[in-house]
């Protein structure tokens, strides 16, 4: 069978690939779907909910002025380069748009691959009539097809605000999630981890995004030099709806290529599960003589990598709230959206509310990520040695769960004090409206605790849940959805921190809730049969 495997890798290194695309897509056919959908719909609802703010010539081009004035909130969603419907979308989701495509991107090729190797089930695929380079193919193959997906759908919806802008940003928008889908290729052979490879391209990411950031905060015009190194700058520089600069697209195409032809060369001189950097093997005493020091182990870059993105968002949006609150005070449409999302005790508060809200939405990620940990550890078969010694199902469910829910409280305690640090004052209230979210975070952690418990071959449908919480917060205070439909979200409930009143009553609801889901959760695991 291994010869087989060497014949077949040496003659035809791209043999069954088309299989192992459609192994993909099968395997993905919920995460990917989701991933594209929301994107899109963040993408595809800004022109109505724009249009309702700044529906005049005069009040888009008075925002162009304090834009180009404003250091901070350019730092934090770039330069504004037109004052049309089409250039405002792209102004502001455009950068969000590309890096959730980067992170699309990343998640699909490094589970594709390094996963995969780290599984063993590349080995027995290898066995057969498999090409050396078919898995890495047919990972890349799967990102770039989601991104053409992406890219189509943006194109479509924006094409009224006109097509030329459309296809452009479309176009960046799949350039940026192309460009880390082939840097998360080369991680995946340098790494012998998954995890690792995951951390480490999503580091690239921040990055990224710090110096494009930096660049448009000394720069009005996207011109600075820190901008045109990050791949998120490029999608500003393309400027779509604005001029378009086509050959900016050049870019993403020849850095895709590049780095692709750099992955497939990594490839070829590697073995099977080996790498380039490899893990350093631990000791299974001391330290790691329990079961909750094991899971902080292999879970500990996650939780210190989130907690340093959280405090630097806690920094930035703090440092930008003064600005942001001038700049929607004129508009009677844009306060209305802030106190829909963060409460009627002042327009500074409002704003500060609703941010600290946009970061626990994505805090409910981290700890849907968290909790699934769990069922990595069970369906590559690690779970089971472990089980196998003098530690339970419930103990050893435990110690990741006390990373994911304690790591959910670390995340936002950090948030607390990088506003704090940021907008300055009385710290207190600040960290009280961070920790405040946790109830609801703790929901959605609660319902992937209950899935991974009760059905664990669907415990992937808490993403689901945690990308249409994500998008009712985001976007549906703009699109003035109906109560009932925003009431479905636990982050609904919560007191509206700095300025409000708290009412224990439903943060105490949601916290039971949260306990009983996990009960049953884990009542679910104690129950049923763990994978070998």
């Amino acid at each position: 069978m291994v010869s087989g495997s060497v014949r077949a890798g040496g003659a035809r290194p791209f043999a069954g690939t088309g299989i192992l695309v459609r192994l993909a897509l099968r395997r993905d056919r919920v995460m990917v779907p989701v991933w594209i959908a929301v994107i899109a719909l963040v993408v595809l609802s800004m022109p109505g909910s724009l249009q309702s703010l700044y529906g005049t010539p005069a009040a888009r081009a008075q925002l162009m002025h304090q834009m180009a004035a404003n250091t901070s909130l350019r730092a934090m969603v770039g330069p504004v380069f037109a004052d049309s419907l089409g250039a405002l979308t792209a102004w502001r989701v455009g950068v969000y748009a590309g890096a959730l495509a980067a992170v699309m991107s990343l998640l699909v090729v490094v589970r594709h691959t390094r996963d995969e190797e780290e599984s063993g089930r590349q080995e027995m695929v290898s066995s057969g009539m498999v090409g050396r380079r078919a898995p890495l193919t047919a990972a890349l193959v799967t990102a770039a097809g989601a991104n053409a997906v992406l890219v189509v759908l943006i194109a479509a919806g924006l094409a009224a605000w006109g097509g030329a802008g459309a296809v452009a940003f479309a176009l960046g928008v799949g350039g940026v999630g192309l460009v880390f889908a082939t840097m998360a290729a080369i991680v995946a052979q340098l790494t012998e981890s998954a995890r690792l490879a995951r951390g480490l391209t999503s580091a690239v990411l921040g990055a990224a995004f710090v110096l494009r950031a930096a660049g448009d905060s000394a720069s009005s015009d996207g011109s600075s030099v820190l901008t045109w190194l990050s791949p998120l700058g490029w999608l500003e520089d393309l400027r779509p709806f604005a001029g378009e600069r086509w050959w900016v697209l050049a870019l993403f195409a020849g850095a895709a290529l590049a780095q692709g032809a750099v992955a497939y060369g990594l490839a070829g001189r590697r073995d099977l599960g080996m790498s380039f950097l490899p893990t350093r093997p631990g000791p299974a005493a001391g330290r790691l003589g329990t079961a909750g020091a094991l899971a902080w182990r292999l879970q500990r870059g996650g939780v210190l990598g989130w907690g340093l993105g959280f405090f630097v968002a806690g920094v930035v949006y703090g440092g930008v709230a003064t600005g942001a609150a001038d700049l929607v005070r004129g508009s009677d449409q844009a306060r209305e959206i802030f106190e829909r999302m963060g409460g009627r005790s002042g327009l500074t508060n409002a704003l500060l509310a609703a941010l600290i809200g946009m970061l626990g939405l994505v805090a409910a990620l981290y700890i849907v990520q968290s909790v699934l940990r769990l069922n990595g550890e069970e369906s590559t078969g690690r779970a089971e040695p472990v089980l196998a010694g003098a530690v339970g199902r419930l103990r050893w469910a435990a110690g990741h769960l006390v990373i994911a829910f304690g790591g959910a409280a670390l995340l936002m305690l950090l948030t607390g004090l990088g506003f704090a640090a940021g907008y300055g004052g009385d710290t207190g209230p600040l960290v009280a409206a961070c920790l405040l979210q946790l109830p609801a975070i703790w929901v959605i952690g609660g319902i992937a605790v209950l899935l991974y418990g009760v059905l664990p071959r669907g415990a992937g449908a808490a993403w689901g849940v945690a990308g249409a919480v994500l998008l009712l917060g985001w976007i549906g205070p703009a699109l003035k959805a109906p109560q009932p439909l925003l009431d479905l979200s636990p982050f609904t409930h919560l007191p509206k921190l700095p300025g409000g009143t708290v009412h224990w009553p439903p943060v105490l609801l949601l916290t039971g809730i949260a306990a009983a889901l996990v009960a049953a959760g884990l009542a679910g695991l104690r129950r049923r049969d763990v994978a070998g």
